[in-house]
């Protein structure tokens, strides 16, 4: 068995449990003992043998070409981002020498730690692990925990106040989990992360659920509904923006559509904060 762990076997294993015999035209009959397909049926879909894909799962084999690891995506009817993720854990070499690395510290750059400040809508920097690294008061005032030193992950999952301002949040919930996947990709050493998934997985029984299932799905510009306890109901856009030097940070901006309900909301939260500052 190779060193190291076997992120590859793990993410193929886990969608493999996830796909119906029916959904790749396999008719069923009797009982089947396991969930989703037999290692055996993947391997006879992707054109390889039965024995390399077990090499695979177990991660006795961690040097699989392209085309085959898309052929098992194609099985696995991945997406593409998913089939982005597939193909960066094949690409991931082990490390002989492994040692415990120390957490790595983000830091936002000084320019965009002002711009943050200066914008007249909620803003906020994620860190790779969805650390809020900065946020603007405007930011705060539509969550508490859009305050630096939160955890996104953490509050959705443990704050019932968090979970207050979003009506479907179990719905939402498995998107936050594919995009940290998404995030983090290869790179599971960092203490930091380990520290996180450890936490939630024991505290949480929806995150340990959505996280066995290997779900990836790339975190992109959205519309979002937040139930704010002093305005009502706001329904905002947003975004999501890579910062330029500061690889897995990202600038969130939340912002309404001219002329709604929503933007005179958020108008009346920025009024009271305001007011609230001169007293």
């Amino acid at each position: 068995m190779t060193d190291g762990p076997n992120l590859l076997g793990d993410y193929v294993r886990a969608r493999r449990e996830l796909v119906t015999p029916e959904q790749v035209g396999i008719p069923v009959m009797g009982v089947r003992r396991v969930p989703g397909l037999r290692r055996e049926e993947v391997a006879m879909l992707a054109g390889i043998s039965a024995d390399y894909y077990l090499r695979l799962e177990q991660g006795r084999d961690r040097n699989p070409s392209v085309q085959v690891l898309e052929s098992i995506a194609r099985v696995l009817r991945l997406d593409e981002d998913a089939t982005a993720h597939l193909l960066l854990l094949g690409a991931d070499r082990p490390r002989r020498h492994r040692t415990r690395p120390r957490p790595r510290k983000e830091t936002v750059p000084s320019g965009i730690a002002k711009l943050v400040a200066t914008l007249p809508l909620p803003a906020l920097v994620e860190g790779r692990y969805f650390d809020v690294l900065a946020a603007n008061t405007l930011a705060t005032a539509l969550s508490p925990r859009f305050t630096a030193g939160a955890n996104r992950l953490r509050s959705l999952f443990l704050d019932p106040a968090e979970q207050a301002l979003y009506p479907y949040w179990e719905g939402a919930a498995g998107g936050m989990v594919a995009g940290f996947r998404e995030s983090v990709g290869t790179d599971t050493d960092d203490p930091r992360f380990i520290e996180l998934v450890g936490e939630l997985s024991l505290a949480s029984p929806l995150f340990s659920r959505l996280w066995a299932r290997h779900d990836v799905q790339a975190c992109e510009a959205a519309s979002k509904h937040i139930e704010h306890p002093q305005v009502g109901g706001l329904q905002l856009n947003r975004e999501r923006l890579s910062i330029d030097g500061a690889p897995g940070q990202t600038l969130v901006v939340y912002h309404p559509d001219p002329g709604t309900d929503s933007a005179d909301r958020l108008a009346l939260l920025a009024s009271a904060i305001q007011v609230s500052v001169r007293t």
